[in-house]
């Protein structure tokens, strides 16, 4: 068994949290094994190293360093300004599959725009929408205040409505969704065919993915649309809540496959937090971001301890552990994790360890699992710290 050289440093808001930390110490000390049975423990060093004067990838992040707008933080000049006419977004700002444009609520007009990275070349998509994504390079997913889904190819003002009652969330490119439904005194998640025009069909057709349960439903599509990749709890032969693990399934297969085995490893766990959208996809669609924390299966609303960064490479199943940074600030939700787009980093917003430089915005080079501070001052505007988007500067 090898336990990594260097301690957790604490600051000084962490200390009366020093006896919740035996999960984080289980983590540095897991045994190493097999690969689908073990963590890749990548943990040179915790100390955030400052950045030097250039830094690779270059490229934008988008975050907020106060409460009034968007932020441009530019990684080759160290610039950053805010956007006009924008507001700190939520889960409703998005990013083109090309990592240079963004959607976003007109502070000014409260229309969906998209716009540059930097701001620039700003246009209109819907004056009513609650949420666009980008369905695919060309067309957009446009979510109405009702709840009602259409697609609209860019420049066009032609629909296609889809059935999108008690849809959390459809397919990239394609027609499959993830429906919530009542199943007793809980909820239930399933996969459907929004293409099948058969209400019978669509309905037998349907594939269970599980309880639909606090702190236990995170999902994302892969950027492709290929796989859906989400969180379920795990039970132990009693019954009795294990832990909770990711779960992989590609549509039109019969059934799900489990892609992690981390409470076999760490005991009871929590994946991410209460936001049901947070699994974080690198770019190319090969690997799944997401924070581990412990808990007390008797009451999973319970932590033990800080989160850590973990990666899964979908091809191979192994899990790489960067234990050179934990965060104890991930209730309801840790810091989303945002992938450069070369899928070489993964940048987000975290505490520092010295209270007086407040939040840093961190990236984390995935291959040597250095923690580098690009910028301080990210501000919590929507109530914590966090990054919108890594995306690219206008050619």
């Amino acid at each position: 068994m090898r336990i990594c050289k260097h301690l957790l440093t604490f600051s000084r808001r962490n200390l009366a949290l020093l006896p919740l930390f035996a999960f984080t110490l289980l983590i540095l000390a897991a045994p190493a094994v097999s690969a689908q049975d073990e963590v890749i423990r990548i943990c040179p060093s915790t100390v955030i190293e400052p950045r030097g004067a250039t830094f690779e990838p270059g490229g934008i992040i988008l975050t907020a360093f106060d409460r009034t707008a968007i932020w441009v933080y530019e990684i080759d000049t160290r610039r950053r300004y805010p956007l006009p006419e924008t507001r700190p977004c939520d889960g409703n700002c998005n990013l083109s599959p090309d990592s240079q444009w963004l959607t976003y609520l007109n502070s000014a007009t409260y229309a969906v725009n998209r716009m540059r990275l930097t701001g620039t070349q700003r246009s209109l998509i819907s004056t009513n929408a609650s949420d666009i994504e980008w369905w695919s390079p060309n067309t957009f997913l446009v979510w109405t205040p009702g709840h009602n889904a259409f697609l609209v190819p860019e420049g066009s003002n032609t629909r296609e409505y889809l059935p999108a009652n008690s849809v959390e969330s459809i397919q990239p490119g394609g027609r499959w969704a993830v429906r919530v439904a009542p199943n007793g005194n809980q909820f239930e998640r399933f996969l459907v065919d929004l293409g099948t025009t058969d209400p019978q069909q669509a309905l037998s057709g349907q594939i269970s993915l599980g309880n639909e349960i606090d702190y236990f439903s995170a999902a994302a599509w892969s950027p492709d649309g290929e796989y859906l990749a989400y969180i379920a709890p795990i039970y132990n032969e009693d019954a009795a809540l294990a832990g909770s693990e990711i779960f992989g399934i590609q549509p039109g297969s019969d059934s799900p496959q489990q892609w992690t085995m981390l409470s076999d490893l760490y005991g009871a766990i929590r994946i991410n937090g209460l936001s049901p959208g947070e699994l974080s996809w690198s770019p190319d669609g090969s690997k799944i971001a997401f924070w581990v924390t412990g808990i007390d299966a008797a009451d999973p609303s319970r932590t033990l301890g800080g989160s850590i960064i973990h990666v899964l490479d979908r091809a191979s199943g192994a899990v790489t552990s960067y234990c050179g940074y934990t965060t104890t600030e991930h209730t309801p939700n840790p810091p989303r994790l945002r992938w450069s787009p070369e899928g070489t980093h993964i940048a987000f917003a975290g505490a520092s360890h010295d209270e007086e430089e407040g939040y840093l915005l961190l990236a984390l080079d995935v291959e040597t699992g250095i923690f580098t501070a690009l910028s301080d001052g990210v501000y919590p505007a929507l109530g914590q710290p966090n990054v919108l988007a890594w995306g690219l500067a206008p050619a």
